[in-house]
């Protein structure tokens, strides 16, 4: 565009000034670079016109109506302000219309400087929108070269570069794993200890320096050093040299800044706009973009890379194991051929130049021999050889050379020239024949001995063995021995078989002989085992079935029944009544005959089907079979039991028995045999207690008797180990004033199920299983333990001793021991026996008591009155108080009772051997009364108190 508007786009000049002077005006006004230019030139033009006035801009805000002495003279498209001139005196209508042309041009000039501004403004625009473009294709074209990261750290600073001042640049890495900082590039003028591009920074360490604002923020930051201090109040801090302007913008991953690229400027004409700020966050985004696909590529190619290495190293041991499957086919194809060659019919010599053949298959045996020992082990001999130079090899008495190394040490020899210098030198070995390269020797061992030497050699250097050569040899003459010990060995069968028929055909002629011995020898046995086994299965008294047979049919029948329900069938257990008596009475003999003539008779009253058995003693046990009831088998148990009533004349002696019987019928709850006879046993048991004489049927009442009495034993066994039994106390008191003088100790059983229960209920089953005894000296401990307290410094504890105690010959030292070890005072403890007990060995058990009396025990006759109640026992026994019987006891407050007399006499008894007199079984103030009456002092009973423990009475 000219400077110079043409003249029909002007408006007229006014007469006033000159055409020279207004083409240079007019030039001058169109040179104008701005508008003050343009003010400047009209003020020129309105001196020339002889205007006394002032121009001036006018901003946009002021009021622009026209005034007296001002006058608009034209308006500035860019800035909107108002050329005005003001002067003193209103200017006349030529001077006007003068101002008026002036202030057109003027408007003219400012229009076309302001669509000049608007044009320069687009253009530069479009250069830097050229410059951003070619920037993000390098970016773009970056990511996808090979260059490493140096290099494309350099060439993204000079991308920058291109679009602002970036001489100081740097690009920071973020990794949230280890929360550290590396500086991937780094370039400043002025920093004299600019970071290492591989080494990272803890974030930590530079806290609130720029960077790590810039991190935490994620927001671009621009700024001076004091300007930033504003902008972070107080979470800033200056880390490295002091810069004139900062610009930085983060690398974001999301919303998470990952990393930022920082251009600073250290020149105070320099600073950075938020043109600029714009910019590098827009080119920063790209630089992310780049710098994520460049990882990403450089992780495709390390994986590449990774698989690359690990495919070749699978490549190379599977070309390994190819090698070996190779070199193992060939071995395997060897040893084969080598066990072929053991059992294929050939001569000695074509076997070893197959196997000469085999070896060479494996490794160089161009030269090859094999070497055997003699018996006797003095002399070497050569069945095969082939070699180059030494053509023949004879016998030779055993020496020093190589073969015999190998036969001496049994070990393999890998040898060349120098080490068979050494071995010479040692004296150890000398090499013989032809001078080898290399020589290798192997031991062929067979029973385990060294029985000759496999040897190849090598003259020339190509070909030379190692130590995978002599493995592979030893292995395989392994099996070469094996074989040479077969060929050795076929020879001598051979033979061995020649003699053998001939022994053969004369053992045979022995053999006939000894055969027909030998059936008359199993005739023999046969008879012995058929009499063996029918003794095994029969009694040998009676001839009967014995308990093994028996199970064997009841468990067959018991088979039958699980198969068939309908297949009822019973079994009896039949005991003879006072058999022992009897046996005992008239001798074994008898007794003998007596079990021998029963059962006869019981067998009599069975069918032909049915079974009897003798178990032993005088028990016997039917089996019947096809019955249809219970009843039937009672009717042949009342047949049985009426056929043994009948009396047995056993020489001139008649007897009488009678047989009790135990009836079991099978369920589905029996598996085994010896179920059934176990419960058929419970019900005779149960038939002698109801009387004898008669029979009994197992049922379930029984079954429960039967169980809960197992149970019971069970309970018995770990309430002991629980010490769950434990003393009841009742207080023994004067009758007179009812003071306690002392206590009667009562065993309880503190039951986990059942509760608190008395002797009465366990006892019978405590001495059937022979617990009863560790019960009561469980008792006895505790009641040691408590005596002291209860007994204090007058009164006294008394614990019931049972007779089967008193069968120990150290009962009185164990009671003395347990006193001394609680430290109970003999006094004040009391021993109380049953009159059974004195009866049962009085000699021990007087020694006994008599040892406790001196020791300071007192001694109580339990029970009095209700046993033989014998006087001669009173005085012979250290016995001090007598106990009357609570039966005794019950019957004196009624009319016309014979207690009475009987206590009275007790206590006339007791008085005239000063014998103290306890009444037991008190349970009403009428029967103390008369007891006072008679004259006993002492008594106890519900009427006082119950049993209760030691805690109770202590309190």
């Amino acid at each position: 565009m000219s400077s110079v508007p043409e003249s029909r786009n002007l408006a007229p000049a006014p007469g006033g000034i000159l055409p020279a002077t207004l083409r240079e005006m007019l030039e001058r006004l169109f040179r104008a670079a701005d508008a003050d230019g343009v003010l400047e030139i009209c003020e020129t033009a309105l001196n020339r016109l002889g205007l006394q006035g002032t121009l001036h801009w006018l901003p946009p805000e002021a009021d622009s109506s026209s005034e007296p002495g001002r006058l608009n003279l034209a308006i500035d498209p860019q800035t909107l302000q108002m050329l005005v001139w003001e002067g003193d005196i209103v200017p006349g209508q030529e001077a006007g219309a003068e101002l008026a042309w002036l202030g057109r041009l003027a408007g003219i000039r400012l229009r076309q400087l302001s669509e000049t501004g608007r044009l320069y403004e687009s253009i530069s625009r479009l250069a830097m929108a050229e410059r951003l473009q070619r920037a993000l294709y390098a970016i773009a074209e970056l990511a996808a070269t090979t260059h490493n990261m140096t290099e494309m750290m350099q060439s993204l600073h000079s991308i920058v570069g291109m679009l602002m001042y970036a001489e100081n640049f740097y690009i920071f890495l973020y990794d949230p794993g280890s929360d550290s900082v590396r500086f991937q590039y780094y370039v400043d003028t002025v920093d004299q200890k600019p970071p290492a591009p591989d080494e990272s920074y803890p974030l930590q360490d530079m806290r609130y320096s720029l960077t790590w604002n810039l991190l935490q923020g994620a927001q671009p930051i621009m700024g001076s050093v004091e300007e930033l201090a504003r902008q972070l109040e107080g979470r800033f801090m200056l880390v490295g040299p002091a810069c004139e302007h900062w610009l930085g913008v983060p690398l974001l991953r999301g919303s998470q800044a990952v990393g930022g690229i920082v251009v600073q400027s250290y020149r105070s004409d320099t600073h950075y706009t938020h043109h600029d700020r714009d910019l590098l966050n827009y080119v920063a985004q790209h630089m992310q973009t780049a710098l994520e696909r460049r990882e990403a590529h450089a992780e495709l190619e390390r994986r590449v890379a990774d698989r690359t290495a690990a495919l070749r190293a699978t490549n190379r041991v599977l070309r390994q194991q190819v090698l070996q499957r190779q070199r193992g086919e060939r071995l395997q194809s060897a040893l084969f051929r080598i066990a072929e060659l053991a059992s294929a019919p050939e001569s000695q010599q074509n076997f070893y130049a197959a196997v000469h053949r085999v070896v060479g298959g494996l490794l160089y045996a161009r030269n090859f021999y094999i070497a055997l020992l003699d018996e006797s082990g003095q002399n070497i001999s050569f069945p095969y050889s082939v070699d180059e130079l030494d053509t023949g090899r004879t016998s030779r008495p055993v020496a020093n050379g190589a073969t015999e190394y190998v036969l001496k040490y049994g070990k393999p020899l890998l040898a060349d020239s120098q080490t068979f210098e050494r071995l010479a030198s040692t004296g150890e070995c000398v090499e013989m024949g032809a001078k080898s390269v290399c020589w290798l020797g192997v031991p062929l061992v067979w029973d385990d001995r060294v029985k000759g030497v496999l040897a190849v050699q090598s003259y020339s250097p190509k070909h030379i063995y190692d130590a995978r050569d002599q493995e592979l040899l030893t292995f395989v003459s392994y099996h070469i021995a094996n074989a040479l010990q077969r060929k050795q060995t076929s020879e001598s069968l051979k033979q061995a078989y020649i003699n053998l028929e001939r022994r053969v055909t004369e053992r045979t002629r022995a053999l006939a002989l000894a055969n027909r011995d030998l059936r008359e020898q199993i005739a023999e046995r046969e008879r012995v085992e058929r009499r063996l086994m029918y003794e095994t299965l029969h009694d040998s008294l009676t001839g009967l079935p014995n308990r093994t047979l028996l199970l064997q049919r009841l468990g067959q029948a018991l088979q039958a029944y699980h198969a068939d329900p309908n297949k009822l069938f019973a079994v009896l257990f039949i005991d003879l009544d006072r058999f022992k008596v009897i046996n005992d009475s008239v001798g074994h003999l008898i007794g003998d005959d007596l079990l021998f003539q029963a059962g006869s008779r019981i067998r009599a009253c069975l069918k032909t089907r049915d079974l009897v058995a003798r178990l032993g003693g005088d028990e016997f046990a039917v089996l019947l079979e096809g019955i249809s009831d219970a009843g039937k088998a009672r009717v042949v148990a009342e047949r049985i039991i009426a056929e043994l009533h009948v009396p047995f004349r056993l020489g001139v002696k008649e007897i009488f028995t009678s047989a009790s019987v135990g009836i079991a019928l099978p369920g589905p709850h029996y598996q085994q045999p010896e179920e059934l006879l176990r419960d058929a046993d419970a019900a005779m048991y149960r038939a002698k207690d109801e009387g004898r004489h008669r029979a009994a049927v197992f049922d379930d009442r029984l079954r429960r008797e039967v169980l809960s009495l197992l149970e019971m034993e069970g309970d018995l066994r770990r309430a002991l180990s629980r010490n769950e039994f434990v003393p009841f106390y009742q207080p023994i008191v004067s009758l007179e004033d009812g003071r306690t003088v002392g206590y009667e100790a009562l065993l309880r059983w503190r039951h986990p199920v059942r509760g608190l229960l008395a002797p009465g209920d366990f006892l019978a089953v405590a001495e059937e299983n022979g617990s009863a005894e560790s019960i009561d000296w469980q008792i006895f401990e505790q009641i040691a333990s408590q005596a002291g307290t209860l007994a204090g410094a007058e009164g006294f504890v008394s614990l019931n001793v049972s007779g089967r105690h008193f069968r120990q010959s150290d009962l009185d030292d164990r009671l003395l021991n347990l006193m001394s070890a609680h430290r109970v005072n003999p006094r004040s403890l009391r021993i109380e026996v049953t009159e059974r007990t004195l009866l049962e060995n009085p000699a021990q058990v007087k020694r006994m008591l008599d040892n406790l009396r001196q020791h300071g025990v007192s001694i109580a006759l339990d029970d009095f009155g209700t046993g033989y109640s014998s006087l001669s026992y009173l005085h012979q026994y250290p016995i001090e108080t007598l106990k009357i019987d609570r039966s005794f006891i019950t019957e004196l407050a009624k009319a016309n009772s014979h207690s009475v007399p009987v206590v009275r006499a007790i206590q006339v008894l007791a008085d005239s051997l000063q014998m103290q007199v306890i009444a037991e079984g008190i349970e009403d103030d009428a029967q103390r009364q008369v007891l006072r009456h008679i004259g006993c002092r002492f008594g106890q009973g519900f009427l006082f108190a119950e049993p209760r423990p030691a805690e109770v009475w202590v309190k």
